[in-house]
């Protein structure tokens, strides 16, 4: 339930604060928590009560943007928190807000604050935040995530964007192809039935599935939408993703590509921390999820070798957590003290590599694609007319 809190605080004018809470006791001690006295609460019906209502992912970056530039105009910390939670509309968010400041004012750290929300704020973040409050520098923190969370979208997006034009050239020709079969095909094999000559052997088989397709239509069809049905769900589950993901790093182009991907990931991650002023290795286990499950054994091992001693280059390289490139500028890193710095290069450039060979792959790929549909169009087209073609020849 969604109630109105008119409340006090201090000798500031009276404010109107919109709380989700079981009942009014609770909206009234939410209330409290962030340091208001109350005035009136009343209680506002959600219209209408049953309607359905998404519920969105936290925008961490937005939080983060809106944050920066609030903390760089000379607010506190809870003031810019409160500024956010009064112009904030989605509940989810407001509540998410709301338990921060409470936390806040409870006299806990920011970086405290904002782990009781793992799932609004992941580890990367929080160890950011973390590493700021030992500086005193949260928004130079907050600036370093908006720049690392912005390059990791970019190349998202770079993917995605690429891979746009392929599926929707799959389904077009998937759908010209079904179209064919299931209404096309049975009126031609009709025509050639009545007509009695003998089909080649191509296009006799042709007339008979799409025979099939038109008497079993509705089963096809129902089983057709199962099967989908059913690897959508598979490919939802973790397991399937897993499965599916260790397949890809078994092909020998795309598994290399995949590895490379990873360890820019890792790269940029742990650099980002480096450069907040966290130590190597606390850092190394908190980037230690961005990767596949095979490397982090290796990561774990590199790092107990990092903490006997070795140079990061060569606990890196020894097992297998580096490219030529990395592998030179981790030692000129080592060298000049610029570690964050370094492995930030690192994962621009393999970023930069990752994005040309996707690139080259699509451009590759397209042509490829649109010659193979063309192909099972043109030759569903020519199996149909090849008969026609005979009987015109026959005539002549």
């Amino acid at each position: 339930m969604r109630y109105e809190v008119k409340a006090l605080r201090g000798e500031g004018n009276p404010t109107a604060l919109m709380l989700d809470a079981a009942d009014a006791g609770d909206a009234a001690s939410q209330a409290l928590a962030l340091g208001y006295t109350v005035i009136a609460i009343k209680a506002k019906a959600l219209w209408p009560a049953w309607r359905w209502q998404p519920r969105g992912h936290f925008p961490l970056v937005l939080f983060s943007q809106e944050l920066l530039a609030l903390l760089q105009a000379g607010l506190t910390l809870v003031e810019a928190l409160e500024t956010l939670n009064e112009k904030e509309q989605r509940p989810e968010v407001k509540h998410a807000l709301m338990r921060i400041i409470a936390s806040l004012y409870e006299g806990h750290a920011f970086s405290t604050a904002l782990q009781h929300s793992p799932a609004n704020f992941p580890r990367l973040y929080v160890a950011t935040v973390r590493a700021s409050e030992k500086t005193g520098d949260l928004p130079e923190a907050l600036s370093r995530y908006i720049s690392y969370q912005s390059q990791m979208d970019a190349v998202k997006r770079q993917v995605v964007s690429a891979s746009i034009y392929p599926i929707l050239l799959s389904v077009v020709g998937g759908l010209v192809t079904l179209f064919l079969m299931v209404y096309v095909v049975p009126r031609f094999s009709r025509i050639y039935a009545d007509i009695g000559s003998d089909l080649p052997l191509m296009s006799r088989l042709l007339m008979r599935w799409g025979q099939l397709l038109e008497s079993h239509g509705a089963s096809i069809l129902t089983g057709t939408l199962l099967a989908i049905g059913g690897a959508i769900y598979i490919a939802t589950r973790p397991e399937s993703r897993q499965w599916l993901l260790r397949m890809l790093w078994r092909l020998p182009g795309i598994g290399n590509r995949l590895h490379v991907y990873q360890l820019a990931r890792f790269y940029r991650s742990l650099g980002m921390l480096l450069r907040g002023g966290m130590p190597l290795v606390p850092s190394l286990t908190m980037v230690s999820d961005l990767l596949e499950s095979g490397l982090r054994g290796q990561l774990i091992r590199a790092s107990a070798s990092i903490r006997e001693g070795h140079p990061m280059s060569v606990a890196m390289e020894q097992y297998g957590l580096t490219t030529p490139v990395a592998l030179r500028m981790l030692r000129v890193g080592e060298r000049t003290g610029l570690m964050g710095e370094m492995m930030e290069r690192i994962a621009a450039f393999h970023e930069e590599e990752t994005a040309r060979w996707v690139e080259r792959f699509t451009k590759l790929f397209e042509p490829l694609l649109m010659a193979v549909i063309g192909l099972v169009i043109g030759l569903i087209v020519v199996l149909m007319y090849f008969p026609i073609f005979e009987l015109a020849g026959s005539i002549q």
